[in-house]
């Protein structure tokens, strides 16, 4: 017969409480610094460097950043495994439309001259002191996931250290040739007067807008009050325009209209562009109108 005493175990709970495991679990972690040791012990390893993509904290964090977060987490945090020296430097992103917008609603303004008339200094304290604004909610949402990073020495893309730093690298860029200045489109928002950003984009940019139609006149060269009169559902690409055409089987009228001028256009449009009292001077084919030059709407290339 055995007289070994059998080990007793700690009673295990029957029922868990996982929020309360969570917290027990990010004491320990604090309370053994097991973050700063990551870098300590790691600090003679290869670098793996990371920078996180700053949120915006002048809103409330979400469930949906719980994601996004977990996969910055994810790939540091491997790389510590792997024995490499992993500083995460965090960071905050107080520049951009959501920003302002928001203090443009709690002020009770809509656009740039209203901005302007407020003060555009006071509107830019006001959007510095609402960008931080929920920065305690944003740091207590990391640290309840378990998201390791620097939020002792974030950056702060509104301090100067952070401005001029960028200033010091356009300059670099500069001064190597890297820099040029050309043409791009880009989505563009006409109240707040600034192209958009492919974060600003997501936040609702609504793409399935209708756009209007319009009539463009086209100021014929060398001759008085004449121009040619055409229809575009893309007004957004007339800056760009070089040149107008005309289709071969399409019958097309000269015509006084009862301002005075003379337009050119199509005769099946007449009745919907211009008003009634018209005189049609002449009919005409499209190769009466080839070769014909106009004055350009905008002078950024020749026509």
């Amino acid at each position: 017969m055995s007289t070994q005493t059998k080990p007793k175990f700690t009673p295990v709970p029957t029922a868990v409480n996982y929020p309360e495991m969570e917290e027990r679990v990010q004491q320990m972690w604090e309370e053994q610094q097991i973050f700063e040791k990551t870098l300590s012990e790691r600090a003679d390893g290869p670098r793996y460097v990371f920078f996180e993509g700053p949120p915006t904290a002048n809103g409330r964090p979400g469930i949906h950043h719980v994601l996004a977060r977990a996969f910055k987490d994810m790939f540091p945090r491997y790389k510590i495994m792997q024995g490499y020296y992993v500083k995460r430097k965090g960071g905050w992103d107080t520049h951009g439309l959501p920003v302002e917008i928001e203090v443009e609603k709690q002020l009770g303004l809509s656009g740039k001259e209203q901005i302007e008339e407020f003060g555009v200094e006071e509107f830019n304290r006001r959007c510095r002191a609402s960008a931080m604004e929920y920065i305690k909610e944003w740091e207590q949402l990391t640290d309840r996931m378990g998201f390791w990073v620097d939020k002792e020495e974030a950056y702060v893309t509104f301090k100067p250290d952070y401005v001029e730093s960028l200033w010091w690298i356009l300059k670099q860029f500069a001064d190597k040739g890297l820099l040029y200045q050309g043409h791009k489109v880009v989505p563009y928002c006409p109240r707040c007067g600034t192209p958009l950003s492919s974060h600003e984009l997501s936040l609702g940019y609504k793409e399935g807008t209708v756009d209007p139609s319009v009539y463009v006149k086209f100021k014929i060269k060398d001759r008085d009050n004449e121009y040619l009169l055409a229809w575009t559902t893309t007004p957004w690409t007339l800056p760009g325009n070089v040149a107008l055409a005309v289709g071969p089987k399409v019958e097309y009228a000269k015509v006084r209209d009862v301002s005075g001028a003379i337009f050119y256009l199509a005769t099946a449009r007449l009745e919907a562009a211009l008003k009634p009292g018209y005189e049609v001077l002449e009919k005409l084919s499209a190769r009466d109108l080839v070769g014909l030059h106009y004055e350009p709407l905008y002078t950024f290339f020749p026509v």
